[in-house]
Formats: structure tokens, sequence, C-alpha cells
């Protein structure tokens, strides 16, 4: 700043602030903590300003503020709560503050301070001219360039990994079970076994995986094995090995998922497997389709053959075809008929209790309801009443248009029928109704009808949407019979229209 340019200088007296630092594992050295104390307090110094409390967050990055202690108190304890009289927060530039992906972010912070009266100050921009339009779009450009240092040291990294994962060389952390990581000079030669949570300490070092030299590569073996050519279970895999108390990858008793996870890998076919999941600028885990994997066949040596792991992948595929044959609706209601068969009705307890049958769970998840898949047992006959509904309407002079799955009449207000054939229970039987909640739907007419081999419609229900909006469960019965509730389905309509 030149002596006579006196613009940027705030007013003299008194002024104090406390500094704060932040250095990221990634970050240059000169980012250093103690670089930018140095130049913070030359700030201070030429400004006439006290710094009375440091806070730094070294080794943490600026992505977010979870995890930066020092920032956090600075913001709790000192702006929000007030413990102390200071005027200014002193930072040495943007980025120190946080590389924040949303932007908007860094200028909460900085707002949030100035709202409690405490004035951010980034000393490589120094203070803001008096009503100065272009420091807030500087602000913003440097908010910009942090945000944007932390996507392409990312996109570097990330490069770089892939280059080396390319190459074969093991790039995850903790290896599979049965595998170790070895690790190789400067000139690819061996020189030791890593030990868990262990580290190359060179930087043109690599790490390879090796199997490992105790009896957890035959326990490897011998599960795909018993897998492939004595056709055993995951399940039936797992029992037999805590049956014989094989120590499993976390120490704990084995479970079905570790078992298919050591089924799955192709690593232990001697092939280099990188990329198969990724969560970049600390965003979620999500999965990546196996075009984006990155595969380096042959990077080292195998445990099993390329030809038994194939087997065991054409295994699971024949298994989930057959998982997903038996859980289609077509087999689904194939089996509740046969129960209905037998048992001359069906139910959610009987479901659960038959073998051979897939669990009520299923049926849920498939019909969303145990009711709505009875329902669909009798689809056509269903949609033949539908059909016979809508021509009684149009015999009676009353104008309708067929919209979907439901109707419009007279282009004034939409029903959709519903019939529904009675679920025996003991000695009596119900009827469940689901009142449409769609915009497009203003009234659904349940439509209760006697059982399967008569099929007689024995009369209306209207559930407007605005009135019911839970499953109508309606006993034969009672105070609900539907013969007490319904209601002359073409004198309603035509007093609605009306």
């Amino acid at each position: 700043m030149l002596p006579w340019d006196r613009s940027k200088v705030p007013p003299s007296g008194g002024r104090k602030a406390v500094a704060y630092y932040r250095h990221s594992a990634q970050d240059r050295q000169e980012n250093s903590v103690e670089i930018q104390r140095e130049q913070v307090h030359q700030f201070a110094k030429q400004h006439s300003i006290e710094i009375i409390h440091e806070f730094a967050d070294r080794g943490k990055t600026g992505l977010f503020t979870e995890g930066r202690d020092a920032f956090n108190e600075m913001l709790h304890d000192l702006v929000e709560n007030g413990k102390e009289e200071f005027d200014y927060i002193l930072v040495l530039d943007v980025s120190r503050w946080g590389r924040f992906q949303d932007t908007d972010l860094s200028a909460y912070y900085t707002g949030l301070c100035l709202q409690h009266g405490k004035q951010v100050v980034f000393t490589t921009i120094g203070f803001p001219k008096q009503d100065d339009i272009f420091h807030g779009l500087r602000l913003s450009v440097e908010r910009y360039r942090a945000a944007a240092y932390s996507r392409d040291l990312s996109g570097k990294v990330w490069k770089g990994i892939a280059r080396i994962a390319a190459d074969g060389y093991w790039a995850g952390a903790l290896p599979p079970y049965g595998m170790q990581r070895l690790l190789l000079d400067e000139k690819r030669n061996p020189v030791r076994i890593l030990e868990d949570g262990e580290q190359k300490a060179i930087h043109n070092q690599r790490v390879v995986l090796t199997p490992a030299s105790d009896e957890r590569v035959s326990v490897v073996r011998d599960v795909f094995d018993r897998f492939v050519n004595q056709g055993m279970t995951p399940a039936a895999i797992k029992r037999n090995l805590n049956k014989k108390r094989v120590p499993s990858p976390h120490g704990a008793k084995w479970s079905d998922r570790m078992v298919h996870l050591i089924l799955r890998d192709e690593v232990y076919t001697g092939t280099m497997i990188w990329n198969r999941s990724s969560t970049k600028m600390r965003s979620a885990r999500r999965a990546n389709p196996p075009c984006e994997w990155i595969r380096s066949e042959g990077a080292f040596q195998p445990v099993i053959s390329a030809e038994i792991f194939q087997k065991a992948q054409a295994l699971f595929q024949a298994r989930q075809k057959e998982r997903e044959e038996r859980q289609s609706k077509q087999h689904l209601l194939l089996a509740l008929s046969r129960l209905c068969e037998r048992y001359g009705t069906a139910s959610y307890r009987l479901i659960a209790r038959s073998p051979g049958v897939a669990s009520p769970k299923c049926y849920e998840r498939h019909f969303k309801s145990f009711d709505r898949a009875y329902q669909s047992l009798f689809g056509p006959l269903i949609e033949q009443k539908k059909s016979e509904v809508e021509k009684m309407l149009q015999q009676n002079g009353i104008p309708l248009e067929r919209c979907d799955d439901f109707i419009v009449i007279d282009n004034y207000f939409s029903l959709v029928l519903q019939p529904a054939l009675p679920i025996p229970v003991g000695y009596e039987v119900y009827w469940i109704f689901h009142p449409d909640q769609r915009m497009s739907v203003d009234i659904t007419i349940g439509i209760p009808l006697s059982c399967p081999l008569r099929c007689d419609i024995l009369g209306y229900l209207a559930f407007p949407k605005l009135l019911f909006r839970k499953r109508i469960r309606v006993h034969s019965n009672g105070t609900n019979d539907p013969s007490l509730w319904a209601c002359p389905l073409v004198a309603l309509i035509q007093q609605l229209r009306s």
C-alpha cells in the first residue's frame, strides 16, 4: 500500500483482531501456518491492529467446517457469544477461510461474522475502499478460485491414482481378505510386506498385491470350491466356516455378505480393479458402472483361476434369474391362486406360514399391499365389471369419456371405478378400497362384489378425495355393511352434474 493511499486504512484508535490460519495436507509449503502467521502479523502491524487471539487448523480441509475445531471455536465463542471485544478477523486470503464448493457458504460465514459486528479482512486484499463496488466482485472471484483449486486438485489426484491402478499397482488401503500388500522400491524390486495401517515412505515407491502367506488363501480357495463344485450357498458356506471357527476378515463371525464379497471379487484372479465406487470432494459414496472401472489383468499372482471365478459369476447370474422369476408378479399370483384353491382363503399369516410361497413383504413390494395382490387374481373379472358400470351410466344418458384408468363425466369431474371382490376371514368377508389421491381424480367409487362365482354388484360406495385419504375396510356385517352404505350411483352423478 502506498503511504498516501489512506482510503484502505480504517479510522485509527485501539483496533483489536483475532487471526485465523488453516493449512491442509495437500497445500504447498508457502501456505504453512507459520508463513501465514508472519504475513498476517505484518499486516496488523502496518495498520496498528492488536491481535489478541490466534486460531489455527493444521491438516484440515477447507471444503467443510466439520473437523475444523479452531474455526468453529472462533465462531462460537468469540463471534456468536461475544466473549471478547474485537473488531476484525484477519485471514491471509479467501482460500485459508475455506475452499467451499458452494461459494455461498463462504459468504455466509463472513456475513455471520459481520452480523455480530466482526469484519473478516483478507490481508492479501486489504480493507475495502469506501463505496467500493468492485470489492464484493473480487471476493466472489476469489471464492470461485478457491473452490476451483480444490476441484482441479481432486481431478489431478484422481488421474494420478488411475494411472497407477492401470499399471497394475494397488491404489487402495486395506487389501481384500487373503491378500497382502508388497512394497516395491524405485526400481520395482520387492522390499517387504506392509502391515495394516502402514504406508509407503517414498513417493516413487509402488505397492502391489500378493497372496497372503497364511491359511487365509486356503480359505478363499475353499469358499470358491464349495460354491462352484459342491453347490453350497453362501449361507451354507458361512455356517461351515463358523462351525470350524475360522477367523473372519474382521475377527468376528462370518456373515453371508462376507462370503458373497469374496465370491464376487475378481482381484483373486490377479486382476487389479479400481474405481468400482467413488466419493469425490467428500461427496456421498456411489457405485460406478463397470464401464468406468479401471482394470489391469495379470497384475499379480492369482489365488484362483479365472475359469473358476467365471463359473461362480455364472452361478450368481443363474440364481439371480431364478430368483427374479420366482418373485415375478405372474409367479406370485400363481402361488397365491394355488393357496386359495387349497385352503379356500388367503391371508397375510397363511402366506407367511406356507413353504414355497414368497414372503408377505415380497407381495407388498410388488403389489403395494396383500389385498391388492388378492384382487389381481381376478383382474379380467374386475375389468369386466368396470365396463358394465360404464355401459350402465351411458344407457342412463350420462356423457362420459375414458381418460387413462378413470372416466370424466360431462367434462366436469372425474371418477375412478374400483370393483373389489370379498376377502374371506373366518366366517365373514371384507372388502378393501383405496381412495385415489391423484390430482386428476375427484371421487373413487367403491364397488363391492359378491363371491367370484356369482360376481354380482352389491352396491356403490362414494369416497370423495377430500374426505377419504386412507384405505377403507368394509365388513360383511355390522354398521359398515355395504348394503347400508350403498349409494344410487346414477342419481349421485346426475346430482353432481347439476
